[in-house]
């Protein structure tokens, strides 16, 4: 269910609609097209053995006995393929960022369990991973660093060139300069936070087929990538090819969620050895390979402080940010801490604040990028709103309102330099309680407790940057071409992540060429014959497609008029595009349909007015108009707490989002929803846990928890529509979701135990760990 509470947005026929999404059709009848159901001429397949251990020398590989079976064509080492990388550097960070390390195939030295030791190479999967359990790899264990938050105290080091286990680090201003406003504050809240290593789990796990062809010096590769052109970029630099030799096709990818977001170390391994082996190389990650080893998120901690003056009014915050970067993070960690800093003042009036943020090593798999990978900002800036309450004896929401930021208060830069432009804080957070019946709740809840059953309210209330301005990401490009039978193709460099961009680019061209949706196709997700552009990543696919069409299209809207112009004997101003057709104004009988201009256009040149170019098809680019486009929401979640069992129950869930003018209401409820389940599954369920020997102890989804249909309530929807900068007003939406519903479900949580003096700073929530909190607390009261 959803609202909507509208702002200026421009007409249209098609944007704004609940169209239904044009790739369901195949997606739902099981005809959709992922990488393991590409099949090519000789294909070979690979398998990788992973190490056993956490940490160890590599002291030799002994592949005899696999070597000698029929059908085993290689067993790939270090010695074999990481010799051949030449630039193993991501389009997003550029050739100048100090990254961290990254071989293809673990070198002299292991550094978490499902590292990749070697790369067996055989006719099918069954004989690569038979040929696997016969190779002899000679390990000497060491001793891991597993806790990432000791690891700088530690003696062993995960890189022998980073001292501390330290990857990186950055900070804003001295905290001195907040000292003053911190000693004199009537409150200060200081908590530290924490949060547990979860995993994308997307539904296709990673795989790539690589298919070098010596003859021509090319290389194609099908990929379940977001980013198909940044995977060509990245083939040409590791192996030393030019580009355009290089061709990248993506067809459905069944999710991402930032984890496919660049090539990792596998696929450099897989590319590496295509040019080595008979055939094209295909390479399919299992279940549990995904878990142990395509890369952790959110494993972070924060020592967050928000002071407060006498009417709960906030006058500085500061946090100190250590995130878990494992081994081999991707790409380089330090950029999102940063933004855990530069974003925790959120969409508060804070006068002062400053950060610090740190990223370590750890033996354990490497950090990849994650839906919102700055979330931990919000969570940790949010629960200690609702600690700060409680401690002042205010109503989260009260001390909330008092704090939010107004629509009529932009723009603003917040105190660590972000310049927040065309959001509506406080107007999507009295939404979200609008839909709720705020009041109502708290007294349903008093009834409750005196019933003796807890119920709780939490909120978040967050804004983020979406639709980046900066490098790689600031362009994206569009080619439409209307066909001689007067139907429209449209090509962008996108694809099928889940994210629903087929179906808005789609409608997004009906609409700017003002023709039939049922006339429009478009072709994303082949670098051959799309134009380049960043792929899906934040949030930035609507707003940056509807950039490239709009100035793609508005070339091909000019060509049509002039042509009809001058076939109709009309002032090019008289001309109206509507429904397929080019008519005179006020004369709807005078007019031609798109397929008699198209006809004109290829077949007829010499009918074609002056200066007016043959055939029906622009490319263009559009740049982004600023930085970053903000977008916010509020999140709100109720809940019933057992006690005894520590189960969860969520009662209700509300999101207020503001994603400018939408495109599609379904597509954006579809982006949120997403978002808030996986968050709620980070919050109450999943945990990739570790032993103390860096053994990972959650490799199948009989331990690895996640949320399925039973657990998630209904999701309702309020909308707020305050157009952002760039083309249609739009804003990104992608995210949003994940970074919201921790700190909502944590909050409520913790509202609902709040009378047994429970305080949580802690994620996940499982059962164990409430009854464990319960019990500490009164324990606590009791003594």
């Amino acid at each position: 269910m959803g609202e909507t509470v509208s702002g200026p947005a421009a007409a249209a026929r098609y944007a704004g609609a609940r169209t239904p999404r044009v790739e369901d059709p195949r997606l739902l009848t099981g005809h959709g097209t992922f990488v393991d159901d590409v099949v090519r001429p000789g294909m070979l397949h690979a398998h990788f053995i992973r190490s056993p251990l956490a940490r160890a020398r590599v002291l030799g590989v002994d592949a005899s006995e696999a070597l000698a079976l029929r059908g085993v064509h290689a067993v790939f080492t270090a010695a074999d393929l990481n010799p051949d990388v030449h630039e193993p550097w991501y389009s997003l960070m550029g050739p100048d960022v100090p990254d961290t390390p990254r071989p293809p195939l673990a070198e002299g030295e292991v550094r978490f369990v499902g590292d990749p030791v070697a790369l067996v190479v055989a006719d099918d999967r069954y004989l690569a991973e038979d040929a696997a359990e016969l190779v002899v790899v000679d390990y000497e264990p060491l001793p891991p660093v597993v806790d990432y938050k000791t690891a700088h105290e530690s003696a062993e080091r995960v890189h022998p060139g980073y001292p501390g286990n330290l990857a990186g680090e950055l900070a804003g201003r001295p905290a001195d300069d907040l000292a003053e406003l911190f000693e004199r504050a009537a409150h200060v809240a200081r908590e530290t936070i924490y949060q547990q290593t979860y995993a994308a789990v997307p539904m296709e796990t990673r795989g790539l087929i690589a298919e070098w062809s010596a003859s021509s010096g090319e290389m194609t590769i099908w990929a379940s990538t977001q980013t198909p052109h940044e995977t060509r970029l990245f083939c040409g630099r590791l192996l030393g090819l030019d580009e355009h030799r290089i061709r990248v096709v993506m067809r459905d990818t069944g999710g991402g969620f930032g984890q496919k977001a660049v090539p990792q170390r596998e696929d450099m391994c897989v590319m590496l050895a295509a040019r080595k082996v008979p055939g094209p190389l295909k390479w399919i990650e299992d279940r549990q390979e995904n878990l142990i080893a395509a890369g952790q998120g959110r494993h972070e901690h924060g020592d967050a402080r928000i002071a407060f003056d006498q009417d709960g009014r906030i006058l500085a915050a500061a946090i100190d940010h250590v995130q878990d970067a494992g081994a081999y993070p991707t790409p380089w960690p330090v950029q999102t801490t940063m933004v855990v800093g530069l974003l925790f003042p959120g969409p508060y009036r804070v006068p002062d604040a400053t950060f610090t943020c740190k990223s370590v090593f750890s033996n354990t798999t490497g950090r990849t990028a994650y839906r919102g990978p700055w979330q931990f900002e919000s969570l940790a800036r949010e629960m200690l709103l609702d600690i700060a309450a409680r401690e002042m004896g205010i109503d989260p929401v009260e001390l909330r309102r008092r704090n939010l930021l107004r629509r009529d208060e932009l723009p603003l830069t917040n105190p660590n330099g972000m310049p927040y432009t065309e959001v509506t804080p406080l107007e999507t957070f009295e939404r979200a309680l609008e839909i709720l019946d705020y009041e109502a709740f708290r007294e349903q809840q008093v009834r409750a407790r005196a019933e003796g059953r807890y119920l709780g309210v939490g909120t978040c209330t967050y804004i983020e940057p979406t639709t980046s301005g900066m490098g790689f990401h600031a362009t994206e490009g569009a080619t439409i071409r209307i066909e001689p039978s007067g139907k429209v193709n449209v090509y962008v460099a996108g694809g099928s992540s889940g994210n629903s961009i087929e179906t808005t680019v789609v409608q997004l061209t009906a609409d700017a060429l003002g023709v039939d949706i049922a006339d429009v196709n478009t072709i994303q997700g082949d670098t051959a014959v799309t134009p380049f552009g960043g792929g899906t990543g934040g949030s930035r696919s609507g707003s940056m497609t509807a950039g490239a069409i709009a100035e793609t299209a508005s070339v091909l809207r000019e060509r049509i008029t002039a042509i009809a112009a001058h076939r109709l004997e009309a002032a090019i101003g008289d001309i109206e595009l509507a429904g397929g057709r080019a008519c005179v104004r006020g004369t709807p009988d005078a007019g031609l349909s798109y397929a008699e201009i198209a006809s004109i256009a290829y077949f007829q040149p010499e009918h074609l007015p002056s200066g007016v170019p043959p055939g029906l098809e622009a490319s263009g680019r559009y740049r982004a108009q600023s930085m970053a486009i903000w977008a916010n929401a509020t999140h709100v979640c109720t809940c019933e707490v057992d006690v005894v069992t520590g189960g969860v129950k969520l009662l209700r869930y509300i999101v207020a989002e503001d994603c400018g003018p939408m495109i599609n209401p379904n597509v954006v409820e579809g982006q949120i929803a997403g978002g808030t389940v996986q968050g709620i599954g980070g919050a109450l369920y999943e945990h990739f846990a570790y032993d103390e020997d860096g053994n990972p102890l959650t490799t199948t989804f009989m331990d690895y928890l996640l949320p399925t249909s039973t657990e998630v309530p209904t999701l309702e929807y309020g909308h707020v529509e305050s157009p952002g900068p760039g083309a249609g007003g739009y804003k990104g939406v992608g995210e949003g979701g994940a970074i919201g519903s921790p700190p909502a479900v944590a909050n409520a949580v913790a509202d609902a135990l709040a009378p047994l003096g429970v305080k949580i700073t802690r994620l996940p929530l499982s059962p164990a760990s409430i009854v464990e909190s319960v019990d500490a607390a009164s324990s606590g009261a009791r003594s």
